[in-house]
């Protein structure tokens, strides 16, 4: 009876220990898929980085979008109105029509 016990003892030790490793093993999986989830190249910081990269350029872009439609406001208004030419004429390059007089002050 004792050889069978002590037979049935060590099969239950080697059982013991297998499951014992297969359940270290998961862990060890589990901890390492977290960290690569979170710290990884493609986790979550990488994630919040690029996010807030995102919405920096989505806003340049807007920005961007906004000037380019002030240009071709402007470039409108050069090709069409004579007046607005010759406003930005006397006021940006200092022109004057012949025979005028152009008094500048200093602030």
């Amino acid at each position: 009876m004792s050889v069978q016990n002590l037979l049935r003892k060590q099969v239950v030790a080697e059982i013991k220990k297998k499951k014992l490793i297969f359940l270290t093993f998961v862990i060890l999986s589990f901890i390492y898929l977290a960290i690569s989830l979170v710290f990884g190249d493609m986790g979550l910081f990488r994630y919040l980085e690029l996010n807030r990269t995102k919405i920096n350029l989505q806003n340049q872009i807007a920005e961007i979008n906004r000037q380019n439609e002030q240009f071709r406001t402007q470039l409108k208004l050069l090709k069409e109105d004579p007046f607005y030419r010759e406003k930005l004429a006397r006021e940006e390059f200092g022109l004057s029509r012949p025979n005028e007089y152009i008094f500048k002050y200093d602030k």
